[in-house]
């Protein structure tokens, strides 16, 4: 499987990730790295206990993160938390929605990491 067909497979934008890193093995390089670096675990902890801050700082890094890796529905999803706990913004989802909302994200995020798992197996 190559870089681009990982991309197809997973639903990412492989020509962003390409625009950011500008080079495709800093692109294989940082995906491939995506499930050790905790950012998306870090996210889904600060859920379990709906602290507004932690889920504002670990959903704007999840978005930045998978923005930069092409991840468009991964960060589209982040953003979407992020914007919901952002200082100054007015709630508009229930604590049930928002659980909804990282679990959605969660399955998504597993999807993902195990079409990397495959694309690094060959």
């Amino acid at each position: 499987m190559t870089l681009q067909e990982l991309y197809a497979n997973i639903g990412g934008d492989y020509d962003q990730a390409l625009r950011v890193m500008r080079v495709e093995k800093l692109v294989d390089k940082h995906i491939r790295k995506l499930s050790k670096n905790g950012v998306v675990e870090s996210l889904l902890k600060a859920g379990e206990t709906m602290d507004p801050a932690a889920l504002f700082e670990t959903s704007h890094a999840v978005k930045g993160v998978c923005a930069n890796l092409g991840l468009v529905s991964l960060s589209e999803a982040a953003s979407e938390i992020s914007e919901e706990y952002r200082p100054g913004n007015v709630r508009q989802f229930s604590d049930a929605e928002v659980k909804e909302k990282l679990q959605a994200l969660e399955e998504q995020y597993r999807r993902t990491l195990e079409g990397i798992s495959q694309y690094e197996e060959g």
